[in-house]
């Protein structure tokens, strides 16, 4: 499909675009940008990753180099607004649980247990909530994540490494 969409085939790439919209808004969303900058952002990302198909290298992955192009598109309108959004892992408060009818205690405490995390994740700096986010709301390989960075596999490692233990120390002891 990548190959049609390089040769100039639109319904390929809008096939791509339908196929990766969600991850790219959400990349977008954890970067700090607010929902309506998010969604812009995304859009001209595509857009952006559209005219630089041909400088994509071939056989490489397509989802981390798109993921890029989306964060470095919401970092420059968030910078160009001059405003500093909090972590939009508004992602996680979104999304439904599919646990069956839990009952109210485990509700809850579910509730307040993810109020915490994300609380504990919206003070990290936007390279450790990226990290964390690639890993672990997008389930991006080591590998991924490391195109998707643009560093070294070790640096991600390390990276993620680091985020999970600042993460750690600003989660309260009570809701490990």
């Amino acid at each position: 499909m990548i190959e049609r969409a390089r040769r100039g085939d639109m319904q390929a790439y809008g096939e791509l675009v339908q196929r990766y919209q969600e991850v790219a808004l959400r990349t977008a969303l954890v970067v700090g940008t607010e929902p309506h900058e998010a969604e812009d952002a995304t859009q001209e990302a595509f857009v952006r990753a559209y005219r630089a198909l041909g400088r994509f290298r071939e056989g490489a992955p397509f989802r981390p180099w798109l993921l890029r192009i989306v964060a470095n598109e919401a970092r420059n309108r968030r910078r160009s607004s001059g405003r500093r959004a909090g972590l939009a892992v508004r992602v996680a408060e979104d999304r439904p649980s599919i646990d069956a009818a839990p009952s109210p205690e485990a509700a809850v405490l579910a509730k307040e247990m993810r109020q915490s995390l994300l609380d504990a994740v919206r003070v990290l700096d936007e390279p450790d909530r990226l990290v964390l986010a690639y890993r672990y709301f997008f389930d991006l390989s080591e590998a991924e994540m490391a195109d998707a960075l643009a560093v070294p596999r070790g640096t991600v490692k390390s990276r993620l490494s680091r985020a999970m233990s600042r993460l750690r120390a600003g989660f309260p002891e009570s809701a490990r």
